[in-house]
């Protein structure tokens, strides 16, 4: 068009070639078309190096729309570690001991962290620990095995529950503990409750995400009573309490179909679900390589204030996309129309030189742009810091 311009007005052929060269050295899409990678390029560099390991780069730019964050209580919001308080007998022919024996020798095989803290406990007392046979772990009930011919199995209330047995009196729900019980051929004979610790980063890390106006929500099998008190303790918008390992998606989808866009973290094989099924999923470091193939983004620092750092991130590698767009395009729109002589009334023409150092010059702007990108320090400190 600025060729046949310039010949139709009667410019000579010279000039006309001239202008023509100068518009196409100036549209040359170097700027355009490095805005975005270099920003995904510097951002997931920043990301790694912040504790942030981005699996999913799509989910990682949607998470400044994240509104709802649903934690797993166990390992996420919690230490994960499970400490026996005290032990109940229920049958007149057993010890402590003897319950915690039996409890211990069922959890053996197992990877929860409860089965953890009683084993731990066994191990404090220098328990001789006999061998399961016949293990089976029942999702989100407990496991079972046999002791000596011997059925015997540890479990929750889902467990009592399943098999039609009645709770013993004075095991009802205390807040913050977590109760198992012990069956031995059908009969409850003992139970062991435990506790666990809330994070030290915890309560700032909900803070934070309050403050820019994120809803905190927490997911946990535990019961009502325990998940209330730790709910209330970190001033939760909300909770979903004696959820089974099958039933986390569902309670994603719930808030999702109220039209939130929600994010779920969790450590567990029993979040992979739910970790998938939210609009972003976020793996804590510590948890397992089930949850984190899972997940979109994995916390390396397992800090949950880093999920603040990954929204806010987010955020920023936005702006910085929409910045660099705004900058290529904006060259372009300012030098065509002087490249291809629309002021040379007022003696104002663009070189082809000129116009080759400022297509340059607009490239390495957009890389200056990319490089200033952060993770924003105010995100990865908690007001207790």
């Amino acid at each position: 068009v600025t060729l046949a311009a310039w010949l139709v007005v009667g410019r000579d052929a010279q000039y006309a070639i001239s202008r023509m060269a100068t518009v196409m050295v100036i549209t040359c899409p170097h700027a355009l078309g490095l805005a975005i990678p270099l920003v995904v390029s510097v951002s997931t560099t920043r990301a790694a190096q912040a504790g942030l390991l981005i699996r999913n780069r799509t989910a990682f730019e949607n998470a400044r729309r994240i509104d709802t964050v649903v934690f797993d209580k166990t390992g996420t919001l919690t230490e994960g570690t499970f400490a026996v308080q005290d032990i109940a007998v229920h049958g007149d022919d057993l010890s402590e001991q003897d319950v915690l024996t039996l409890a211990a020798a069922l959890e053996a095989p197992s990877q929860h962290p409860i089965a953890g803290g009683i084993r731990k406990r066994a191990q404090e007392e220098e328990l001789d620990v006999p061998e399961v046979e016949d293990f089976e772990a029942r999702k989100g009930e407990g496991v079972v095995g046999r002791l000596d011919g011997r059925q015997v199995a540890v479990g929750g209330p889902p467990y009592l529950e399943a098999e039609g047995l009645a709770r013993p009196q004075g095991t009802e729900d205390q807040p913050g503990e977590t109760r198992v019980f012990v069956i031995r051929d059908g009969e409850v004979v003992g139970s062991l409750g435990l506790a666990d610790r809330i994070r030290q980063h915890s309560r700032p890390a909900v803070r934070a995400l309050q403050e820019r106006g994120i809803a905190c929500w927490m997911l946990t099998g535990d019961n009502e009573a325990t998940a209330k008190a730790v709910a209330e303790e970190l001033q939760l918008e909300g909770h979903f309490a004696g959820v089974l390992p099958d039933q986390k998606e569902e309670k994603i989808k719930e808030l999702q179909d109220q039209g939130r866009f929600v994010a779920m973290t969790g450590d567990g094989v029993n979040d992979s679900p739910a970790l998938a099924r939210a609009d972003v999923g976020i793996a804590v470091g510590s948890g397992t390589d089930v949850a984190a193939a899972s997940a979109d983004i994995v916390l390396v620092e397992s800090d949950p204030r880093d999920i603040t750092a990954l929204i806010l991130f987010g955020r920023a590698t936005h702006r910085k996309m929409i910045q660099n767009l705004w900058y290529a395009t904006g060259y372009n729109v300012v030098a065509i129309p002087l490249a291809a002589g629309a002021l040379a009334w007022a003696g104002v023409i663009l070189s082809p030189a000129v116009g080759a150092l400022l297509m340059s010059l607009s490239t390495v702007v957009v890389a200056i742009n990319a490089r200033l990108l952060r993770v924003p320090e105010e995100a990865a400190m908690g007001p207790e810091d």
